[in-house]
């Protein structure tokens, strides 16, 4: 049975936020250990998910929660891609830097999409299954919003109007790349519970029979 997965980061924002998600699933996700450095040296969001949910879960003997994430910017070549949390030393930074690339780049040109590939391993680091979620929006030249983290002041979702800081975290909670992506990793470690559950039960009046 899962109940508690370890979440391959030392992020806190972005655990409370998937705890947030999964409130009603019965499903518990932890902080990786203090120790926890998985290098990223993969070359793609699922590498990199898969890399980190692995080291977690060699670390402590649990399924583990891979999770990479970035902004994908189409002006720039879809820069900063995996690249988005070390496009320089702190949240404030990248920002500046991001929209001084995109000084000279017209408003309807800016388009881009926050991606997440996430992967669920199991205690021996062996990938039992994947899944991604992306949204999509727009780059705007100056933060709005005070909610959300990272790259969120200047991603702007039209169909909203509103930058992904300006939406309450029940909105954002269903509609955001990271919300997407897990939706699907949370459906499939219900559906396995559900599966050894019966199999238990099977097993049980297998033996009450004999």
């Amino acid at each position: 049975m899962i109940k508690t997965v370890v979440i391959a980061t030392s992020n806190p924002d972005k655990v409370e936020e998937i705890n947030d998600i999964a409130a009603d699933s019965g499903i518990e996700f932890i902080c990786a250990p203090e120790k926890f450095n998985a290098v990223e040296n993969g070359e793609t969001f699922a590498e990199n998910a898969y890399i980190k949910a692995r080291e977690a879960a060699l670390m402590t003997g649990m399924y583990a929660l891979g999770d990479d994430s970035g902004l994908c910017v189409d002006a720039m070549g879809g820069a900063p891609g995996i690249y988005s949390s070390r496009f320089a030393s702190t949240p404030k930074k990248r920002i500046i830097k991001l929209l001084d690339l995109l000084r000279n780049v017209p408003e309807e040109d800016r388009t881009a999409k926050f991606v997440c590939s996430m992967v669920l391993v199991d205690p021996e680091g062996q990938k039992v299954k994947g899944a991604d979620g992306a949204v999509y929006g727009n780059i705007i030249s100056n933060p709005i919003g005070t909610h959300g983290f990272g790259y969120d002041p200047v991603f702007y979702i039209p169909a909203y109007n509103k930058t992904m800081a300006q939406l309450s975290s029940e909105i954002k909670n269903q509609i955001s790349h990271r919300a997407v992506a897990l939706e699907e990793i949370i459906a499939y470690i219900i559906r396995h519970n559900n599966y050894l559950k019966t199999k238990a039960r099977k097993k049980a009046r297998k033996y009450r029979e004999l």
